[in-house]
């Protein structure tokens, strides 16, 4: 049936200005649950690759000189021929996107394309005993999954890749504060009004998502350990200043080797970036070995064990893990730092709790963790609220604020800006230097 009269101007503009709003809604809720679903296959199937590589070494623990070399080999050679740009954590390229403006530099950073590359190529690193995360990977997979969906609307394309972000972190997590803190404070360092409720209807929605198809869960466990005694807090300041001069001095590391040296060393390492990655897996393979095949993967076993049974990581465990993260991000495989972080984190409190003998132990560790994750991320607030959301502690809320805030201001006497984005403004500057150079 036609419409009995005919609208008036005024009236078609206000129905065209509801239907873009309703479009732009069901296109932020559709992609939070598209970036649920995806947060919990990779978490599963990332379970299944380190399960798969445990088994490899049930049968041979020396398999590795091997297997893990050669996979770091194979994983660069695929990354720089199929999927260019899904190297490492992922959190720069989409932070690298938001800040673009030209259509083609933002679908080199984040697309279906990279998102599938880089779920491969994570898994893949999983399967040869990389030290890596699947955090990190997740956030690209939003983001990228969010542009998809946005690109009727490239005006929003930067709410939607922020957006996308923070839906990866809430739903690979579970921890949905984190994930709207960690959109706020790392990926756009500002609150953006206009798009704050639907950043958290995406975040909802990748929540529930994840919550229907994996459960509701705290990350590490619930956790009721607290510093009782006045002394144990002494342990905050410990942490702090450890932490941050270890993450400090690791972002240094990544973002020197990410930017290139002119030496003959670092001509050499960009000839041949392939032989790079595999020495930097033999590297791995040898710090595992040491460890007594502990440092392998994101670490999530051996930390959540330590805090549920309250007994102490081996004393080499946090170097060991922290040297073996630090040449799987420098080798340019894909693979995230935020669980291996976490667990250098774990183990640097663990050495830390050995001055504390009255001291719970899991407590400490938790400070550990906190102060390390904010010495790399530089990203106090988003470091203490994932901690807490992931062992459901919020006793621990204030000593945790306070050594995030301690590794934070030490870290950035090593390392002036925080990891992600010094690594996001290279990637900026390769996706925008050939339009320069033509428009000269």
């Amino acid at each position: 049936m036609l419409w009995p009269w005919p609208l008036s101007t005024r009236h078609k503009r206000l129905f065209r200005l509801t239907s873009a709003r309703w479009q732009r809604r069901a296109i932020f809720l559709l992609g939070g649950i598209g970036v649920g679903a995806a947060a919990v296959a990779l978490a599963q199937l990332a379970d299944l690759a380190q399960h798969a590589f445990t088994l490899l070494l049930a049968r041979s623990r020396y398999a590795v000189l091997t297997v893990t070399p050669l996979g770091f080999m194979l994983s660069a050679y695929m990354t720089l021929r199929l999927f260019p740009n899904a190297q490492g954590s992922g959190i720069p390229q989409a932070i690298a996107a938001r800040q673009l403006t030209d259509q083609a530099a933002r679908e080199s950073l984040v697309s279906i394309r990279i998102a599938i590359g880089k779920m491969i190529l994570t898994l893949f690193g999983l399967l040869c005993g990389g030290s890596v995360g699947r955090e990190g990977p997740t956030v690209q997979v939003g983001a990228s999954i969010m542009f998809a969906l946005g690109r009727v609307s490239p005006r929003r394309q930067p709410g939607l890749i922020l957006a996308g972000a923070a839906a990866g972190v809430a739903a690979a997590f579970n921890t949905p504060l984190a994930g709207i803190v960690f959109g706020i404070e790392e990926m756009s360092r500002a609150f953006e009004t206009r798009t704050s409720s639907l950043i958290i209807a995406a975040v909802i929605a990748a929540g529930l998502t994840s919550l229907a198809l994996a459960g509701n869960y705290a990350y590490f466990g619930s956790s009721a350990m607290t510093l009782s005694r006045g002394a144990d807090w002494l342990a905050v300041p410990a942490c702090g200043v450890v932490g941050g001069l270890a993450g400090g001095l690791f972002s240094r590391v990544v973002i020197a080797m990410a930017r290139g040296f002119k030496s003959p060393l670092g001509r050499a390492i960009k000839g041949h970036p392939l032989w790079f990655a595999f020495a930097c897996g033999l590297a791995v393979a040898i710090c595992g070995l040491v460890s007594g095949d502990t440092i392998y993967g994101t670490g999530y076993v051996q930390v959540k064990e330590a805090l549920d049974h309250g007994t102490p990581l081996p004393q080499d465990f946090g170097v060991l893990k922290l040297l073996a993260t630090s040449f799987a991000a420098i080798s340019g495989i894909p693979g995230g730092i935020f669980s291996p972080s976490l667990a250098v984190g774990a183990g640097i409190g663990s050495n830390i709790a050995a001055f504390f003998h009255d001291a719970p132990l899991g407590a400490i560790m938790l400070l550990g963790m906190v102060s390390y994750f904010a010495g790399v991320v530089q990203a106090p607030i988003t470091a203490f609220v994932i901690v807490t959301e992931m062992t459901d502690n919020h006793g621990m809320v204030v000593p945790l604020m306070a050594a995030a805030l301690i590794a934070h201001f030490v870290s950035r006497m090593i390392c002036e800006e925080g990891i992600y984005h010094a690594l996001a403004k290279g990637f900026v500057e390769r996706a925008t230097r050939p339009r320069e150079g033509e428009g000269r």
